[in-house]
């Protein structure tokens, strides 16, 4: 998962079905993003395609360690991998 570093929109990365980080970079014009997933604190710009320095962003810091990812698993398909694969071939 991934936090938009303007406005904190949380968005699931393109590892997903939805991709939702990045299509909320492209829609909102809000490049930067910082992982959300516990342990993580990197940055990411979508406008340069690399890893930056980011701002202290304000607590939480990534979704709790105990929800699953993608999740929460009882609302993803059981053969998600296998869906993504297939979007991506058709992408």
């Amino acid at each position: 998962m991934r936090r938009c570093a303007q406005c904190g929109h949380i968005g699931c990365c393109d590892d997903s079905l939805g991709g939702h980080a990045t299509a909320h970079a492209r829609q909102s014009g809000h490049p930067v993003v910082q992982s959300f997933e516990p342990g993580e604190d990197w940055f990411y710009d979508y406008g340069s395609g690399g890893m930056v320095t980011g701002p202290e962003l304000a607590p939480p810091h990534s979704h709790p360690a105990d929800q699953t990812a993608p999740g929460p698993r009882d609302r993803v398909p059981h053969d998600w991998q296998e869906i993504l694969i297939r979007h991506r071939g058709n992408g």
